[in-house]
């Protein structure tokens, strides 16, 4: 299985620029409130905004619900002008990877050209067994993936796809109309694992990994992050890729905005291990004046170099 590369690369030689996000989230929240959270978040100034991709509220009971993430998506790219939006991330057991991008590209339509492609293997087995979709174990999961990132980047780097893989068959596909965004959607892969960093390294224009917290994707980690960033790296080496080609992302929660000294330290810390992009969960209510000041005050500072005190 051969990869087609086109990744969206960055110039080898210059550091990314950084870009910072809000992982807004969709669970239990209604539209009206979602689609102002976006909207409050472009008027800031962040780059990037996100929906998670579940089918319940993997943090509430069980009875909070949660609207389709690629649905709600196309509305917010109707209704916003400039940030980037995106799903953290999509789960590959929810879609056949060509519905996927079909709605991808419908997005990245709808948005002109703002869409970021994020895209995971899946893991949360209760959402899995009430709907009714089949969660494989680790290893099924990441070799169904491995085809699902091959069928896209291949329908987006090729005229004409025809795939017979154990997973996916493709007879002849053409992705029509193709993508705003030339050479293609840019592809965020979620990888926390070494096989997983292998496949960033392959077909990945962002990786985004965050440290280990039980109960969510990356439970059970035990590699440090300056340890995936090594495994990233050699990987992207040893198939004569530039690791600087891909741009790196983290989230924290929203203790993240509980102060700006706890904003600062995020951003320093991840900053100084390679990161190029910063997001966090929305502050906890009363803490929205923190949040208005790192956008008004501390963004600008680290994009200009300057020092804040």
């Amino acid at each position: 299985m051969e990869p087609i590369l086109t990744p969206m690369a960055t110039h080898p030689t210059l550091a990314p620029e950084p870009r910072f996000g809000l992982f807004m989230s969709q669970a239990n929240k209604p539209w009206a409130q979602v689609l102002d959270e976006f909207l409050m978040a472009e008027s800031l100034g962040f780059d990037h905004g996100w929906l998670v991709d579940h089918l319940v509220d993997t943090d509430g009971p069980p009875e909070n619900g949660c609207l389709e993430s690629w649905t709600l998506l196309a509305a917010i790219a109707a209704r916003t002008s400039r940030i980037r939006l995106g799903v953290l991330v999509s789960s590959n057991t929810f879609r056949n990877p060509a519905l996927l991008l079909k709605e991808a590209v419908t997005v990245d339509h709808v948005s002109a050209g703002r869409l970021i492609l994020g895209i995971g293997t899946g893991w949360n087995e209760d959402e899995h067994r009430h709907y009714g979709f089949d969660l494989p174990e680790a290893r099924d999961r990441v070799d169904r993936f491995e085809e699902a990132v091959h069928v896209i980047t291949s329908l987006m780097g090729q005229e004409r796809t025809t795939f017979a893989g154990r997973f996916y068959r493709l007879d002849d596909a053409r992705l029509q109309p193709p993508p705003v965004q030339r050479p293609r959607i840019p592809i965020l892969i979620a990888a926390h694992r070494p096989r997983m960093l292998r496949i960033a390294a392959r077909y990945a224009d962002q990786w985004d990994t965050f440290a280990a917290i039980p109960g969510t994707a990356t439970d059970g980690v035990e590699a440090e992050l300056a340890d995936q960033i090594a495994q990233l790296d050699a990987a992207c080496r040893e198939i004569g890729r530039d690791p600087n080609e891909i741009r790196r992302s983290t989230w924290a929660t929203n203790e993240a905005l509980g102060s700006v000294e706890a904003y600062l330290e995020f951003v320093d810390r991840h900053r100084r291990l390679g990161f190029t992009d910063f997001t966090t969960v929305l502050p906890k209510a009363g803490d929205e004046a923190i949040l208005r000041a790192v956008a008004a005050e501390v963004i600008p500072a680290i994009r200009a170099g300057r020092r804040l005190d």
